[in-house]
């Protein structure tokens, strides 16, 4: 049976999680690949809101699986407390979430680097990260410094690892970064802690997930962020410590490359963008800010407002591109009904001379090429008829279409799983 992937095509925060909350009905394992606690899907189910960070949002389904692949960084104190609130919401947390046991644990120190890195940047150089330690802890995976989910499973290997790593650790501490040293007697305790009660749950997913495809599961990928926040085709360095794109979820699943089948981007029918970095469709002053409030656009995690912006063809060119989209899915049509017309961004002009591609650098520098279309200022949250949908609507869907070059197989017209279109 195949896998299929649901990647951002955006800078994430395009709904990922309504649609994998959509999909999961037809799914048997979920797994997350990439990321970590820096990163929150939002899920509505019959009007009630439930916010997920490390937890694949798939739970709510008694049918599924939830995997975190070895792709993932895993705050232990975060993911606990992430467990214990959705446990208190009827979901079976624990007995049905797996933890790769080549993942890597994010640790206190990570968190206290990542925030004094991020406050002692100058303001041009500054990220804009959570401040939660994600990056340093990717980082420390490239240096061969890290911890990984496995090596709790055995207190004498854990102790030896961990030492040797805050004897390392807490010299760059206190003397780059004039910060107090971490206690071993601290950090071990928590981590044996959470050993004793996820340890049953770190496996070898890598075997498990292969294994339960050729059985004929079927398997749904999901990360976070979104193409323009990945490391290596993103708007560096104003990107996250990894990769949300296809690449990344086969490197951080292990899931062998012949089992993917659909590769499915999920986009906004405007933009917005978190952080720090160059935006070529953003609106500015207060058309921006109208646009933030008509779409509750605030970050899940951390709660700050969102850049927003127009539809960008070239952005997402760029990510049907580099994941191998062959479907898309369009959220957030309703947001628009506001508006009389609606620019889209369909191409760039970089010194005078239009722009064929999506840049690696000087995106900051790009001119955008607006067009517009007619806005059709009719409500149409809840619709689940394309047919219903006013004609202007239609219209604007069909264009970013041909625009693009890929269908649009699903329309979100609300927050809700019943707020869904499926295209014919």
């Amino acid at each position: 049976m195949p896998a299929n992937l649901v990647v951002g095509a955006q800078w994430g925060d395009e709904g990922k999680a309504k649609v994998i909350d959509y999909l999961s009905k037809d799914t048997d394992i979920i797994v997350r690949y990439q990321g970590g606690a820096n990163a929150g899907h939002t899920v509505v189910v019959g009007g009630t809101k439930y916010v997920f960070h490390l937890v694949p949002s798939g739970i709510i389904y008694d049918n599924t699986v939830c995997v975190i692949g070895n792709g993932v960084v895993l705050d232990p104190d975060y993911f606990l407390q992430e467990c214990a609130d959705l446990e208190k919401s009827g979901f079976r947390v624990k007995e049905k979430v797996l933890i790769s046991d080549s993942c890597h644990i994010l640790l206190p120190y990570h968190r206290m680097i990542d925030e004094a890195r991020e406050l002692g940047s100058s303001p041009e150089r500054k990220i804009g990260t959570t401040k939660k330690g994600i990056g340093m802890c990717y980082a420390d995976k490239m240096l061969r410094m890290g911890l990984r989910a496995g090596d709790l499973l055995d207190k004498e290997v854990l102790k030896k690892k961990l030492e040797h790593i805050l004897d390392v650790k807490n010299q760059e501490l206190v003397k780059y970064y004039d910060l107090e040293p971490v206690r071993f007697d601290e950090i071990y305790p928590n981590l044996l802690n959470f050993a004793e009660k996820m340890g049953k749950n770190i496996i070898n997913t890598i075997y498990y997930l292969n294994e339960e495809l050729d059985k004929g599961k079927r398997i749904l990928l999901e990360g976070a962020q979104g193409t323009g926040l990945d490391i290596d085709f993103g708007t560096y360095p104003y990107v996250t410590s990894s990769n949300p794109t296809t690449g990344g979820a086969l490197a951080g699943s292990g899931v062998n490359f012949r089992h993917l089948k659909d590769v499915i981007g999920i986009t906004k029918a405007y933009a917005t963008r978190v952080g720090e970095g160059p935006f070529p469709s953003e609106i500015l002053g207060e058309a921006g800010d109208i646009l933030r409030k008509l779409g509750g656009e605030y970050g899940s995690t951390t709660g700050r407002p969102r850049r927003c912006g127009w539809f960008d063809v070239q952005m997402l060119k760029h990510s049907i591109v580099v994941n191998g989209i062959n479907s898309l899915v369009l959220t957030k049509i309703d947001v628009l009904s506001h508006y009389d017309s609606i620019p889209v961004v369909i191409g760039y002009e970089y010194k005078g001379k239009k722009l064929s591609h999506f840049p690696s650098q000087g995106l900051e520098d790009v001119k955008p090429i607006f067009a517009d279309y007619k806005g059709w200022k009719d409500d149409i949250s809840g619709i689940c008829d394309f047919s219903k949908l006013p004609p202007a609507c239609q219209s604007y869907i069909n264009s970013l279409q041909e625009l693009v070059g890929t269908k649009i197989g699903i329309v979100s017209t609300g927050p809700d799983r019943e707020h869904t279109i499926i295209m014919k």
